[in-house]
């Protein structure tokens, strides 16, 4: 990425790229898990004071890629007990921890959702204030990971990217629950882009579509990501992705009847 003047300059030029090179129909995020004692954005709407709802962080994501706004959500803000004890604002009870929240809907026993809820990402109790989230073209503040929901063939395109320097494979993981937690605690923990697969409260509260996937940048990676897209493009990967049409086609047998009719062309 060129050098720019300021956080908002780098942050623009990051999403004209992927703009271009991605072509997402909703917004590409910025996520900042914003520390204790730091004064949260200005223009940031709070849930609970400014739109007299508390929300799910899926949510929460979904407004601000689909309306551009930029939301902090603090423990007042936040609907989902899920997210609440993930993301540190709640210490979590024996209740959650001995699989409850999972058993008869996500696993058949409590002890098969503990192991489930043993494996989440989550934050220590405390650590953080707030989750920040904006269009990625309006943060005024450094992310600590990037968010793009696209179609499977806009995440092969990232997925692409992602590999043009180190080559290989990525590497993601799947529980069709509490995508949040992977979208940003697993990224910033593992320091690597992840495919995402919306989970199923991101369907209902985020309205994540049927055809929609996701992809994550830790902000550490994407200089690496922004080169990969130019490389990649270079070397002919690209969205749209083309087909191939430099064919003739073939067509059922009474078409071709009435083709013997026509004079033969001569070229």
């Amino acid at each position: 990425m060129p050098a720019a003047e300021s956080v908002l300059e780098r942050n623009v030029y990051a999403c004209d790229r992927i703009e271009f090179h991605v072509r997402p129909s909703t917004f590409p995020l910025a996520i900042r898990m914003w520390p204790p004692g730091e004064a949260l954005p200005e223009k940031a709407r709070r849930p609970a004071r400014d739109l007299g709802i508390r929300v799910a962080t899926c949510q929460a994501f979904g407004i601000s890629r689909r309306y551009g706004w930029t939301l902090a959500l603090t423990r007042a803000d936040l609907a989902c007990p899920l997210t609440t004890v993930a993301f540190g604002f709640e210490e979590a009870p024996p209740y959650y921890w001995q699989g409850h929240c999972c058993e008869g809907m996500y696993t058949e026993t409590a002890e098969a959702g503990a192991r489930t809820e043993a494996m989440v990402a989550r934050w220590p109790t405390r650590q953080y204030q707030a989750i920040v989230v904006a269009p990625l073209r309006r943060a005024e503040f450094e992310p600590d990971v990037i968010l793009v929901f696209g179609t499977p063939g806009q995440v092969l395109r990232l997925v692409t990217a992602a590999l043009w320097k180190r080559g290989g494979y990525l590497t993601s993981r799947f529980s069709g629950r509490l995508d949040c937690s992977d979208e940003v605690i697993h990224t910033i923990q593992t320091q690597e882009c992840q495919v995402i697969l919306p989970c199923y409260g991101d369907r209902i509260f985020g309205h994540a579509e049927d055809h929609e996937m996701a992809f994550t940048i830790p902000a550490t990676r994407i200089d690496e990501v922004l080169e990969g897209l130019e490389g990649t493009y270079r070397g002919g990967v690209r969205y749209p992705i083309p087909v191939f049409l430099r064919y003739t086609p073939a067509f059922p047998p009474a078409y071709q009847k009435l083709a013997e009719f026509f004079p033969k062309s001569e070229e």
